[in-house]
């Protein structure tokens, strides 16, 4: 009659019929279900369910993550992020002098290392000392932004 199921009529006259010669198809040799995951099935447990045995620490609870998070320009960079053409507004503005947003391009505080001869208004979180006396000295402003 014709069967969706397994061929078995080919393996019989087969001495082990395909349950192999050792264990001759007997029972469970390697336990059931998850029996052995820290034994001898370490290897099978390790590499696809890394994790499933052992202790996992305490989580902390009060913990604010990146409290101290402050990405830093120095001013000898201030143009180079401005975008293009901010430099030259600066330098022939006639007066009126460009504004760059430190915040929305990603950096939070400008620090002093560099020179800068045109004025600008520069928004930022922070500023150094030396920053803020330099942009000054250049006819620029500080604008701090929460």
């Amino acid at each position: 009659m014709p069967t969706r199921d397994h061929k078995n009529r080919k393996k019989r006259g087969h001495v082990s019929a395909g349950h192999g010669r050792i264990g001759k198809h007997r029972k469970h040799p390697g336990g059931r279900g998850n029996a052995g995951g820290q034994h001898h099935h370490r290897i099978l447990f390790d590499k696809y369910h890394p994790g499933y045995f052992g202790k996992v620490g305490m989580r902390q609870f009060h913990v604010l993550r990146n409290r101290k998070h402050c990405p830093t320009l120095n001013i000898d960079h201030l143009f180079n992020v401005a975008g293009e053409g901010v430099y030259e507004a600066a330098k022939n503005g006639g007066g009126k002098a460009p504004v760059v947003d430190l915040v929305s391009k990603g950096y939070f505080k400008l620090l002093g290392s560099g020179e800068i001869t045109v004025p600008v208004i520069v928004k930022a979180k922070y500023f150094s000392k030396l920053a803020e006396k330099k942009i000054k000295e250049a006819g620029g402003a500080c604008l701090l932004v929460s």
